[in-house]
Parts: C-alpha cells; sequence; structure tokens
C-alpha cells in the first residue's frame, strides 16, 4: 500500500471506513486513522509502539522519530491530524497534515503545491484569454489594429441555440461570412475615400464616364414572348387596335397642319396663271453676258 502512495500522487487520493462514521470523536479519531486500509498511515511511526506496549498517547513526546498527533477538532464534521518528526520531547518537525470531513481522510497540499497550482491555473486562463482576444482582432495597413467582437454576449464566442438543424448552423455561417465580407468592403471603401482627394475623385467619374461612352453596356435581348391566349389575347388584340387608331389619327392632323398654310395662302405666280386661261408656265430668258 505505501509503494502504491509513493507511486502516485498522495493529494489525489482519499479514503474512508463507513463502520467507523456513527462512532467517531476526538478520543478515538487516530485510532480510526491507524487502520491497516488507510494509505497515508505509516506502520513504522511511534503510535505502533506505543499500541503494542499498551502505553498512553501521552507518552509520544518522550520517542523519537514518526509520530502522529491530532492537532485540530471540530466535531463531528472536522478533523485535522499531523505527520511529524520528533527529535526532543520540545522539538518537532512538521511533514503533512491530513484531515478528515465527515469521515473520508484526505492529504493537505502544501505551500509549494499549492503555489504551482494556483501559478498553472492563473497561467492557463490567460494563455486561453489571449487565444480568445487573437480571434477577435482585425488588421488594416491604413487603419491598424482593432477588434470585432460577436454581437451575441456569449462567453465562448458565436454560441449556437442545441435546437437548430445543421442546415441552419450551416446557412447562418454562410451568412455571417457574406456579412463580414461586406463589412471589410465598407471599410476598404471608406478608407479610400478618405485618404483619396477632391481632384482624384473628380478625375475618376471623368475616366470613367470616358470608358462608359467609348464601350457603352450591352442591351440585354428580350426573349420572344408566347402569344397569349383566350381573354389575354383579346385584350392584347383591342388594346392594339386602340394604339393603331391613336396613330392614324395623329399622323392625319400631322398632315392637315402641313397642308393647310398652301390652301390658305397660294402662291401669286400660281394666281396669275389660274386667272389668265391657256397660259402655260412662264418662259425662262436668257441672261446676257
Amino acid at each position: 500500500m505505501m509503494n502504491d502512495l509513493k507511486d502516485q500522487n498522495s493529494l489525489h487520493l482519499s479514503w474512508c471506513d463507513s463502520q467507523w462514521l456513527p462512532v467517531l470523536n476526538q478520543h478515538n479519531v487516530l485510532e480510526y486513522f491507524s487502520e491497516r486500509s488507510n494509505p497515508f498511515y505509516d506502520r513504522t511511526c511511534n503510535n505502533e509502539i506505543l499500541k503494542m506496549q499498551r502505553l498512553a498517547i501521552e507518552q509520544l513526546s518522550k520517542f523519537q522519530g514518526i509520530e502522529y498527533i491530532l492537532l485540530h477538532c471540530q466535531e463531528p464534521i472536522l478533523y485535522v491530524i499531523r505527520k511529524q518528526d520528533r527529535q526532543t520531547p520540545t522539538q518537532a518537525t512538521p511533514i503533512a497534515d491530513y484531515y478528515i470531513i465527515a469521515g473520508v481522510v484526505y492529504q493537505a497540499p502544501d505551500l509549494h503545491s499549492l503555489i504551482n497550482s494556483r501559478i498553472l491555473s492563473t497561467v492557463h486562463h490567460l494563455s486561453s484569454a489571449f487565444d480568445e482576444s487573437y480571434s477577435y482582432s482585425r488588421y488594416h495597413p491604413s487603419k491598424g489594429y482593432w477588434f470585432e467582437f460577436s454581437k451575441d454576449g456569449d462567453k465562448d464566442g458565436n454560441k449556437e441555440k442545441s435546437d437548430k438543424t445543421s442546415k441552419e448552423k450551416n446557412k447562418e455561417e454562410m451568412n455571417s461570412s457574406t456579412k463580414f465580407q461586406r463589412k471589410r468592403v465598407d471599410i476598404l471603401l471608406s478608407e479610400l475615400t478618405k485618404n483619396s482627394t477632391k481632384f482624384q475623385r473628380k478625375r475618376v467619374d471623368i475616366l470613367l464616364s470616358e470608358l462608359t461612352k467609348k464601350f457603352p453596356p450591352k442591351l440585354i435581348q428580350q426573349t420572344p414572348q408566347q402569344p397569349p391566349t383566350g381573354d389575354k389575347a383579346s385584350a392584347n388584340s383591342s388594346q392594339n387596335s386602340t394604339e393603331a387608331e391613336t396613330k392614324v389619327e395623329v399622323k392625319v392632323e400631322k398632315a392637315e397642319s402641313i397642308a393647310a398654310p398652301s390652301q390658305t395662302a397660294p402662291a401669286p405666280n400660281a394666281r396669275r396663271m389660274a386667272d389668265t386661261p391657256g397660259a402655260g408656265p412662264p418662259e425662262k430668258k436668257q441672261r446676257l453676258n
């Protein structure tokens, strides 16, 4: 049993004997601790010599070596037992402390292991905090570093609800990625507009207008629509007939407006020809050089 205790860390062990629990008190707690099944008890101690010689517990101060004493008692729940190395009746060096809570024996950690455990836990939490903060950090050459936290106030980042299916989770991840991309594009555009001058922006607008004039956008060819059937066909035919009638009326009005001045004010040559019957058009006279 002692070899097993040396092989593994005694701070991770505990021991209990349920038969002693109803009668456990400050007078028999050392007997309870000296049970053979207890891995924390050393049978080469002076307490075993007292048992063999049937001496009282007060005689321990007369011996030299390893011994166990009751250091503190708070009945019926707590008992503290100390293992120490006695050199003289008035001088002893503590080796280890054991505390019994509700009948269960544990070894109390020493100062070195306690500080070591606290430092390790602190370093672990600090490293996990740095890793989480690094996942929220962003960088841009013109802006520098900044942190972008999630809108959900979860401690573990973007936690998803347990009742959502895998498809919904994938959709949410895609949406979050596209939102992040749009945000990044907006940030880059804003940075470009901030860093650019008015002259540069005007030149860019002029170049874009020239490019659109040289290379106009291609018109999208409309696909031929299928002829409508039923009521739609009749409605379209009536609409087309009304449009054709309005076009004809517009053309007639234009023609009348063009022909109106010739009827109201005829030319003077035409009037003379009408007054003289049988007269032809006037002859052209030859020029005399």
